[in-house]
């Protein structure tokens, strides 16, 4: 049975909750590092090892889409922090478009951080 479009999907089971990043992609590195370059300024640490990137897609043609999410709803720099992460990743060389989405779901958890975002923030 076909499910109308306008409502929610349930996820698969077994799928991730966070789909997979185009990480065989020749700008993938250089996408991971303009993010690195982008600070939540209350927390002294990058944005990427904070575990707020979720998702870097990157097609043919050099589009890459961006998916992330915040450590919480209410943060301050919720509406200016994916023009950041757009403007980081705008600037890397071969860049065709780039487009950030801004998610809640899964909500952010400090397991999501590097052990490097760990450390620097004593958790480890």
């Amino acid at each position: 049975m076909k499910q109308a479009p306008d409502q929610a999907q349930e996820p698969v089971e077994g799928a991730p909750l966070i789909p997979p990043s185009s990480t065989d992609h020749p700008l993938y590195e250089q996408i991971v590092e303009a993010c690195r370059s982008v600070y939540d300024p209350e927390i002294p640490v990058n944005i990427y090892d904070l575990g707020l990137i979720y998702t870097i897609i990157i097609n043919a043609d050099s589009d890459i889409a961006v998916t992330m999410s915040l450590t919480a709803p209410g943060c301050p720099v919720a509406g200016e922090m994916p023009g950041w992460v757009q403007e980081a990743v705008a600037g890397v060389a071969g860049v065709r478009s780039i487009n950030v989405e801004l998610v809640w779901s899964p909500p952010w958890g400090m397991e999501m951080m590097s052990d490097e975002a760990r450390l620097e923030l004593g958790f480890m």
